[in-house]
């Protein structure tokens, strides 16, 4: 058994949450989204995506990795399909989903929304950021300090509704008794130390509590960004 929270905030800065969280505990399923593109547009890729995957396997009996799978794609083309629509042009979206099966718990990830773990009093990041920054900058042997800086830091290398074909990670994580699982948008993590983090999911409240200290600590922060979390305790 496991318990489960969620929450969403516009933060300090946006007009609009671009952000969608899904709470699908009878498929077992979980998501965060941080979407982008002009207008509304980033607002209506992030729904698609969490709406599209729920959709795809509230229609399939399947409960394993291909599935999670199959429904990330299906997800992607929906997006695609729709930003046809010239007000919806180039919009896409991050994507990250944790999904109970009967093999175990499986990550499904696109772009740089992270999935995370609290174990043994540990902060643990389970997704690998599909970003500039991550496949790129650190490559090639910049310092930190210059990736915090660099004109490229917020760009994204792989995003839902950019393209046909996606890159995806797709893993089976342990998820043990006593642990605890984050989903959060870069709204979070962000401005957001992990430092920071860790004391809050370590603090012993509920999980409600913990969803609403998390926001609390990025609106603090400066609130650059919407900001989503998901949390998950065994």
């Amino acid at each position: 058994m496991f318990s489960f929270s969620g929450l969403s905030n516009v933060g300090c800065v946006r007009r609009n949450n671009e952000d969608s969280l899904l709470l699908a505990p009878e498929l077992g399923l979980f998501a965060v989204a941080d979407g982008m593109g002009g207008a509304q547009a980033g607002e209506v890729a992030s729904r698609m995506a969490v709406a599209a995957v729920k959709d795809w396997l509230e229609g399939t009996p399947e409960r394993d990795a291909e599935a999670l799978k199959a429904a990330v794609e299906h997800a992607n083309r929906a997006i695609l399909e729709a930003s046809s629509d010239p007000t919806l042009k180039g919009m896409g979206t991050t994507l990250t989903c944790l999904q109970e099966t009967r093999q175990g718990w499986l990550l499904a990830h696109v772009g740089d929304s992270r999935a995370w773990r609290v174990r043994d009093g540990r902060l643990e990041q389970l997704s690998t950021d599909q970003t500039w920054v991550n496949e790129i900058g650190r490559p090639l042997g910049l310092s930190e300090e210059a990736l915090k800086q660099h004109p490229m830091r917020h760009v994204l290398t792989m995003a839902m509704g950019v393209g046909s074909t996606i890159r995806m990670q797709v893993e089976q994580i342990d998820f043990e008794p006593g642990d605890l699982i984050l989903l959060s948008s870069d709204g979070l993590h962000g401005p957001v130390s992990e430092e920071k983090l860790l004391e809050i999911l370590l603090r012993p409240i509920t999980l409600d509590e913990r969803a609403h200290y998390l926001i609390e600590a990025a609106r603090d922060a400066g609130g650059p960004d919407n900001i989503t979390v998901v949390l998950l305790e065994r």
